[in-house]
């Protein structure tokens, strides 16, 4: 699992139709041009995928698009996450993972757990899951930061949990991942901005929005940097800073959508709650992809 969850992993979006439909020749295309330019594994369903929004008759809908599509080229990692403990349970029971390598779970959002509650609900999904199981902290959107001491605690003591994305934009916390894991466990930075620096300080690269959009350029980033040269990666790191601000800057992923709408790859279509990117916006993101 180690080498099949190391360097570039995309938080695939979920295409839409102007009639709100998924549009699966839109997502086949985009797994495409993903693998063909290096990117290293897939990860289905997560908050970039507005699983929110998607039923569970979709869901399925869209694995089945990404594995055909795949052709088994890739590893797929499948997002199953939520604050109903036994619903996960009851997910990851009906699932079928014939194609899929590991599972992404995020910390319960909303209902804001002590460090109790998320290590008992991560041991609940452990003894459940049939696949490895990647950890997910975004305090951003759960309202509550999974700690450090947590995280190693059910490193050590849940065997199929085998890494984190970690997105608390906090390097001091990556830091202290990093010195205190195990040592076959994957620190995964989750935030873009600090995927290189988490990488070159013994991550085990990222789990991107951005870089399904700039797959070539953004695997050699992460690649170099765990070859530790610093020096060529940077030179990539910082020609990323503005596009990552943008996308980022009204909702994820709107931003993402319509840098893929730029590229000819999908619509920029989203569901309500979330709604498309400004013409301001999308203006700065034309005038980024023109001269990228």
């Amino acid at each position: 699992m180690k080498n099949k969850l190391t360097g570039l992993g995309i938080a695939i979006v979920t295409p839409f139709k102007e009639d709100l439909s998924i549009d699966h020749e839109a997502l086949a295309k985009i797994v495409n041009f993903n693998i063909e330019n290096g990117t290293d594994y897939i990860v289905i369903s997560g908050t970039t995928g507005e699983s929110v929004t998607i039923t569970k008759e979709e869901k399925k809908a869209v694995i089945d698009t990404i594995v055909t599509a795949n052709a088994n080229r890739v590893p797929l990692v499948l997002g199953i996450g939520g604050n109903n403990t036994a619903q996960l349970i009851e997910e990851i029971n009906s699932t079928d993972f014939s194609h899929i390598s590991a599972i992404l779970s995020v910390s319960p959002a909303y209902s804001k757990p002590t460090q109790e509650g998320i290590y008992q609900h991560f041991k609940a999904i452990s003894l459940a899951s049939p696949k490895p199981i990647v950890l997910y902290n975004v305090p951003g959107r759960t309202a509550s930061n999974m700690l450090p001491e947590t995280v190693i605690k059910l490193a050590t003591e849940c065997n199929n949990i085998v890494g984190i994305k970690e997105a608390a934009g906090n390097m001091s916390q990556y830091f202290q991942l990093i010195k205190n894991k195990p040592e076959d466990f994957l620190i995964i930075s989750g935030d873009d901005d600090l995927a290189l620096p988490v990488t070159l300080a013994g991550g085990a690269g990222v789990i991107s929005v951005i870089g399904q959009a700039f797959p070539e350029k953004f695997s050699k980033m992460i690649h170099l940097g765990l070859e530790g040269n610093a020096k060529e990666a940077y030179k990539l790191h910082y020609q990323f800073l503005d596009i990552i601000s943008l996308i980022f800057a009204e909702n994820n992923p709107a931003g993402i959508k319509a840098v893929l709408e730029r590229l000819k790859l999908c619509k920029d279509t989203v569901r309500l709650p979330l709604v498309v990117a400004s013409n301001a916006l999308k203006t700065k993101i034309d005038h980024f992809v023109n001269t990228f």
